[in-house]
């Protein structure tokens, strides 16, 4: 899915640089508790103590991603995240900041400030050092950028001129038609497959970002994931903070209008697309699972022997290594509030697509029809629960994953319990979830490049 990103202008000072190298450093640590608790507001705050160096990292989401755009205005979501942080209003006796002043004023701080939008979530994070002075006036930084964002005509205009040239530049490369093709395919008409384009950029306006944002962006609805060197009753304070400055909601928390579900495949898709490439680009799959699903850890478990595992997966050995079809070839799911994608891909010589996609169709149906060896299961699981110390050694990747516990209501525990999670699936668990999630005979196919 194309999307819009924000790039934020960021000073590199000598002691913030040396910094973020000792983050992206840290050793790899068993996983710490979560606190958790709600706010009068209604803002739900996950929080952990985490004083090895002094920073602090914050993550606040709201249910604002491009689920939420309209299909004639597909890229809402994306650009309200291109736009909103490039200036606040004027308020009281604050006076307005456009995106030059804003950065000029984290560099100053040595600190950062970003939002995102994805397909569920739209976020932002901060990072600042923890010494008080800094980072009060990080968080009351943030607070504004959060609460009065400016929206300015210009900016926008600029924005989404960049957005469409970006569009423009994509259609000239196979990767990004293949995705855009793929993603329509897989999702139809759920908003999962909306795609942004010229169209659906033209048709917003500015006052369609002020009101998207109202609507999204209150902090009743607001998930604060907060990691780093600060007492729980800081962390309480910066997360109140933080939404100090948005309206407070008169008439209490309304729920969000219902999405949709990611309607099935009733049948297969086969979609050639011509295009002169060096390489043939391959997508075979399918809407998969909601990450809620209780068969989450046997389709980890189950993946990683399929396709997730690099070169000791299946469908390496049998595409890459015995026939030479493709130098790299992984199968991935990308499960989220709603059934996101299987995905299996590979690019291949166009000569040797259709070979390609026929070995990796087949790979699949036997998976899905036999499952994984004792042998494969048991190399996957130590493959998997060997590397888990790499998924939290540091601040950046335990906010994450904080975040993802916070977002998907995952139990409290669960960084302490993921080994033991991953140790417990049995071979017969990975084909009962496989041959339960996966259809082979009704996958969409897409290649883009290969010769009929």
């Amino acid at each position: 899915m194309t999307t819009i990103r924000l790039a934020a202008r960021r000073a590199a000072l000598p002691f913030a640089a040396a910094l973020a190298l000792l983050a992206g450093a840290l050793p790899a640590r068993a996983a710490l508790p979560i606190q958790h608790w709600s706010q009068p507001s209604g803002a739900q705050v996950y929080y952990v103590d985490s004083p090895s160096i002094p920073i602090v990292d914050v993550q606040v989401d709201f249910d604002g991603g491009s689920r939420r755009d309209p299909a004639q205005q597909a890229g809402l979501a994306d650009a309200i995240a291109s736009v909103a942080p490039r200036g606040v209003e004027a308020r009281g006796s604050d006076p307005a900041l456009d995106e030059n002043a804003l950065g000029e004023a984290w560099a100053d701080l040595g600190a950062s400030f970003d939002a995102s939008a994805g397909s569920d979530r739209f976020g932002f994070s901060l990072r600042s050092l923890s010494d008080p002075a800094l980072l009060g006036r990080a968080v009351a930084l943030a607070a504004r950028q959060i609460g009065e964002p400016a929206f300015a005509e210009d900016v926008w205009q600029r924005e989404r001129a960049r957005a469409i040239a970006a569009l423009k530049e994509a259609q000239t490369r196979p990767g990004a038609v293949a995705g855009r093709a793929y993603g329509r395919a897989v999702y139809g008409g759920h908003p999962y497959g909306f795609t942004a384009d010229a169209d659906t950029l033209g048709r917003i306006g500015v006052d369609d970002l002020r009101a998207a944002y109202a609507a999204r962006i209150q902090s009743c609805r607001a998930k604060v994931s907060i990691v780093g060197a600060v007492t729980r009753a800081q962390a309480d304070g910066i997360a109140a903070a933080l939404l100090s400055r948005l309206p407070a909601a008169s008439t209490g928390c309304s729920a969000l209008p219902p999405v949709a579900d990611v309607p099935a495949l009733a049948a297969p898709q086969d979609i050639r697309i011509p295009f002169n490439a060096a390489q043939a680009h391959v997508h075979i799959g399918q809407p998969g699972v909601p990450r809620s699903d209780p068969a989450y850890f046997a389709l980890t478990v189950g993946n990683y022997v399929l396709g997730g595992g690099g070169f000791v997966s299946r469908l390496t050995e049998e595409v890459r290594e015995k026939r030479g079809l493709s130098y790299s070839v992984y199968s991935a799911f990308a499960p989220g509030l709603h059934a996101g994608a299987f995905t299996a891909s590979l690019q291949t010589r166009p000569d040797q697509a259709a070979q390609a996609v026929e070995v990796a169709r087949g790979v699949i149906a036997r998976f899905v029809a036999d499952g994984p060896t004792e042998k494969e299961l048991r190399a996957a699981k130590a493959n998997l629960v060997g590397g888990f110390a790499l998924r939290i050694d540091s601040n950046a990747k335990l906010i994450a994953n904080v975040a993802n516990i916070a977002w998907y209501d995952l139990p409290l525990d669960y960084l302490d319990t993921w080994t033991q999670q991953v140790e417990k699936v049995t071979a017969a668990d990975v084909r009962a979830a496989f041959s339960r999630v996966l259809q082979p005979q009704r996958m969409v196919t897409v290649v883009v490049g290969g010769r009929p």
